[in-house]
């Protein structure tokens, strides 16, 4: 089983850039599909970015597409996602998450979550 833990979440301006980690512990982290998944108030949640167990394969949201980047670094048993040019409409709670399956495209049944980190993009 792993443990999940999201950090970089904060408080950034339109057009501003974060860089979010989920660092993993347990398991074994080289051997799931990982993604990210936002929340914001009172809205359903979005499927962000999906990345294969090796990197090889990517899905991001068209929301994001363009603008975020999904990677991996399995030595470091950590995953990122790299925000650029932020938009309000970006700003939720975002979870990390481990799936036991394959890649796919778009929503995708996770197994294992992280807490969450809250992103705020102001006005």
């Amino acid at each position: 089983q792993v443990q999940l833990v999201e950090s970089g979440g904060g408080l950034v301006q339109t057009g501003g850039s974060l860089r979010l980690s989920c660092s993993a512990s347990g398991g074994i982290f080289s051997s799931y599909t990982m993604g990210w998944i936002r929340q914001a108030p009172g809205q359903e949640r979005e499927f962000v970015a999906t990345i294969s167990w090796n990197g090889g394969n990517l899905w991001y949201s068209n929301s994001v597409k363009g603008r975020f980047t999904i990677s991996r670094d399995n030595a470091e048993k950590t995953m990122y996602l790299q925000m650029n040019n932020l938009k309000p409409e970006d700003t939720a709670v975002y979870y990390c998450a481990a799936s036991r399956g394959p890649f796919k495209v778009g929503r995708l049944e996770y197994d294992y979550w992280g807490p969450g980190t809250q992103v705020t993009v102001s006005s």
